[in-house]
């Protein structure tokens, strides 16, 4: 059985190829999708990819999404593999550190790759319009479009408040996980971000706009606060909502740690892989006798 990992552009030239290979050598394989922007993707995809891409999910023995949104998706443009979809959301595991917290000043953490995509430009804009509250800092952690978002922050004032320490480790993200007490990700497009699971792992209060199958894992009001992709306004609020209340960042935090040990842990999901595993060595490849 192969297992293959799937996300948009090159990857899916180099998939196709490789799941052509395991099916001329009969040998089932599973297509667990990821990349943010894959429904685009396809959607623009030429006659000739579109049908490719739609045959590599249709002769899979089993597929695997990370939400209830891709689901729909793939069983809507490529029906045959409807019923061998499987939903496994994305895990980590728990936090080695203690949560500390920012101290006397709420912490407000963003990782990911700095850019458009994840809404750095709207996240510096609501932090501006909150500069008048004293009782905030935030460091916007990753790679990508580091020097413009300094810019930004620059221009608007916000050099002494927010940190850009760009692309940290595992190591790093443990420790500013540990040091926050807000995890904010207002992005445009997203699979299902790692970096909110890693922020419920470890009780964070949780902003982030309702996007992939990010709903799939943070109920607005109790497992976390969502707001529209490029609302500076409602992203603003609901930042400002937590830095003022220690109780709402606490509640959500608390049902966001909960939620994940339920769900997004590394033994369930080891377990729901293994079983797709099992499930897709059993079968034969679709049009194989």
């Amino acid at each position: 059985m192969v297992h293959i990992n799937l996300a948009s552009d090159g990857s899916t030239y180099r998939k196709l190829v490789i799941a052509n290979c395991a099916r001329l050598m009969t040998i089932p394989y599973v297509l667990h999708l990821h990349g943010a922007e894959y429904q685009e993707f396809w959607e623009g995809a030429g006659g000739l990819l579109s049908r490719s891409i739609e045959n590599m999910f249709e002769r899979a023995a089993q597929v695997v999404v990370l939400g209830s949104v891709w689901r729909e998706f793939i069983a809507g443009r490529a029906p045959g593999v409807a019923d061998k979809i499987t939903i496994i959301a994305n895990a980590t595991g728990v936090p080695a550190l203690a949560q500390k917290g920012g101290g006397e000043s709420v912490h407000i953490l963003f990782l990911g790759r700095i850019g458009e995509r994840k809404g750095v430009p709207q996240l510096l804009a609501a932090l501006s319009a909150m500069a008048e509250d004293d009782r905030w800092r935030a460091t916007v952690a990753g790679d990508g479009s580091v020097d413009a978002a300094r810019n930004q922050a620059a221009s608007l004032g916000l050099s002494q408040r927010v940190a850009f320490p760009g692309w940290v480790g595992p190591t790093q993200v443990a420790q500013l996980i540990a040091s926050a007490d807000i995890l904010v990700l207002p992005s445009f497009a997203e699979n299902l971000p790692v970096s909110v699971i890693e922020g419920m792992a470890a009780g964070l209060a949780v902003v982030a706009t309702p996007v992939g199958a990010v709903t799939d894992i943070i109920v607005d009001e109790k497992t976390g606060l969502l707001v529209p992709p490029g609302d500076v306004g409602a992203l603003a609020l609901a930042l400002s909502r937590l830095v003022s209340d220690p109780e709402l960042r606490a509640e959500l935090g608390k049902n966001a740690r909960m939620f994940h040990r339920q769900q997004l842990d590394l033994a369930p999901f080891a377990q729901a892989i293994c079983e797709v595993w099992i499930a897709a060595a059993r079968t034969k490849i679709a049009g194989e006798k």
